[in-house]
C-alpha cells in the first residue's frame, strides 16, 4: 500500500509540474501574440527582436495591480508597451477629481507622446488595472542610429509616427464626445461611435460605467441616471459593458 501510495504521489506530482509548463506555455505564447500585434513591432521580424531589445536596451518590469507604472510629475522618459495586464492613464487635479485619458491593453502602446519630447515633466500618471508586466522603452534610443546602423530604427521611427498620428485620431474623436452640451448627448455620441465602430447596433465597451464616466468626464450618478431614462425611452438596452441600441430615437 505505500509502495501505491508513493506511487500515487509521485503520478501527482507529475501532472502538477507539467500544468505548470502549460500555463508557461501559455505565458510564452501570449507573449509572442503581444508582440505580432504591438503597432510598434510592426514589420519587425520575429529573430530580430532580441537584437532590437538589446539595442533599444528595453527593459521588462512586473507591477501588482493599482500599482503605478508613472506618477503625474515624473520625467518623462520612456515609453511603456503593455505586455500583460492593463493600465489607465489618468489626469487628476488638485482636488483629487481624475479624467480618463485612455485605458491600454496588451500590445498597446502608452506615455509615447511625453516620451519623444523627453525631459519634461508628465501632466498624466498610469496606474495598472491588473498585476501586469511592462515593456519600457527610451524613446530617444529609437531615434539614435547604432554604430554599425541597423534597420530597426527606421522601421520603429515610422511605426512610432504612425501610432502618433492614430492617437491624435483618437483624441480628436473623444473630443467630440466630451464637449457635447450635456451628460445625455455625451453618452449617446460615444454609443454612436462604438456602433460604428463594431459595424452593428449590439456591441461592447472597453470600459466599466465608472471608467465611462471618468472617460466622458460627467458624474457617474448622473450617467447612470441618464442610462436608465434612455432604457425606459427604448433607445437601448444593456448589461454591464454590452450595449444594443435602439431605433426607437
Amino acid at each position: 500500500m505505500e509502495g501505491l501510495t508513493f506511487g500515487s504521489k509521485t503520478i501527482k506530482l507529475g501532472l502538477s509540474c507539467l500544468l505548470h509548463l502549460q500555463q508557461k506555455l501559455k505565458k510564452a505564447e501570449l507573449k509572442g501574440s503581444v508582440w505580432s500585434k504591438c503597432p510598434l513591432f510592426s514589420d519587425i521580424a520575429e529573430a530580430d527582436r532580441p537584437a532590437l531589445l538589446k539595442c533599444l536596451g528595453g527593459t521588462r518590469k512586473c507591477f501588482k495591480k493599482n500599482g503605478f507604472v508613472f506618477k503625474t510629475g515624473g520625467k518623462a522618459e520612456a515609453l511603456g508597451v503593455v505586455l500583460s495586464g492593463a493600465v489607465q492613464v489618468l489626469r487628476q487635479d488638485y482636488w483629487g477629481n481624475r479624467l480618463l485619458v485612455d485605458r491600454v491593453e496588451p500590445g498597446g502602446v502608452f506615455s509615447e507622446a511625453f516620451s519623444c519630447l523627453g525631459g519634461g515633466l508628465l501632466p498624466v500618471s498610469v496606474q495598472t488595472l491588473e498585476d501586469s508586466e511592462i515593456l519600457l522603452i527610451n524613446c530617444r534610443k529609437i531615434f539614435t542610429t547604432c554604430s554599425p546602423a541597423c534597420a530597426f530604427h527606421a522601421t520603429m521611427t515610422r511605426n512610432l509616427a504612425l501610432i502618433l498620428a492614430e492617437k491624435a485620431v483618437v483624441l480628436t474623436r473623444r473630443l467630440t464626445h466630451v464637449t457635447q452640451p450635456s451628460t445625455r448627448e455625451k453618452l449617446l455620441s460615444f454609443l454612436s461611435e462604438q456602433a460604428r465602430l463594431a459595424g452593428g447596433n449590439s456591441f461592447d465597451i472597453p470600459f466599466s460605467r465608472q471608467e465611462l464616466a471618468d472617460y466622458l468626464a460627467v458624474d457617474r450618478s448622473a450617467m447612470s441616471g441618464v442610462i436608465s431614462k434612455l432604457k425606459a425611452d427604448k433607445l437601448l438596452s444593456c448589461r454591464r459593458n454590452h450595449f444594443e441600441l435602439l431605433s426607437n430615437r
